[in-house]
């Protein structure tokens, strides 16, 4: 297999050099953009595997070119976000952001991260069909998917692959686990186990919503992942 290519957006030169060292170390290739204009220029020359999107940058930030990108492009983004910026990060999740890591950050927090988004994020290319797992592997249907627990992926009704982040997947088994158990937004938080989150911000309720988009049938009138008013989440998928 190829070696991945990762594509750099960020307006600090040291940082871009710093990440591009680090990565082709670990056996990715990397690309290197300045600012919105340069990443659109390098996404045209070649498109890259997975993008590591600053926000705060000059003249078009990171959000305006995340909302940009997402009209015509699916390829995963891994936003990059000063310590405080949680308003940014949640619109950044609204907008199709697979991830985000606050700076300063720890590299091979940043490693791990590439590695889980890009493995949610395979297109599912010789992946064999969910009933033919076997029944030595768990799975959980959540409706018209199957969520392959020991694969760590989410497999529709003709044996493709759903793209999902390390994130998605980590709520998914968790519901999975506690089916027809109302889950707090604390459970939650400290069973899905991401040091990103905020308890005081709205990054679950975002993330639900866009798993909801994914998997329900209707997200505005959801029947497997149910709010239940004032509590939290509870999976219910019927009989």
């Amino acid at each position: 297999m190829s070696q991945p290519l990762i594509l750099v957006c960020d307006d600090e030169r040291d940082l871009r050099e710093m990440l591009q060292e680090y990565l082709i170390k670990r056996g990715f290739r990397v690309a290197l953009a300045a600012d919105a204009n340069a990443l659109r220029e390098a996404i045209e020359a070649e498109p890259p595997d997975l993008i590591l999107l600053d926000i705060n940058m000059p003249d078009e930030d990171g959000l305006t070119a995340l909302r940009a990108l997402r009209v015509s492009e699916d390829v995963p983004v891994v936003m990059l976000t000063a310590a405080g910026e949680t308003v940014d990060r949640i619109i950044g999740l609204e907008m199709g952001a697979d991830d985000y890591l606050g700076k300063p950050f720890d590299l091979r927090e940043l490693e791990a991260r590439i590695k889980a988004v890009l493995r949610r994020r395979s297109n599912g290319a010789g992946a064999a069909p969910a009933e033919s797992f076997g029944s030595a592997r768990r799975t959980v249907p959540f409706g018209d998917f199957t969520l392959d627990l020991d694969g760590a992926r989410m497999i529709d009704g003709e044996g493709q692959e759903l793209p999902l982040t390390a994130m998605e997947f980590r709520l998914l088994k968790l519901f999975a686990e506690n089916r027809g158990r109302v889950l707090n937004r604390d459970q939650i938080l400290e069973q899905a186990h991401d040091r990103s989150w905020d308890p005081f911000d709205r990054s679950i309720d975002i993330r639900i919503s866009r798993l909801r988009r994914k998997i329900e049938r209707n997200p505005q009138k959801p029947s497997l992942i149910r709010t239940v008013r004032g509590i939290g989440y509870v999976f219910d998928p019927g009989p």
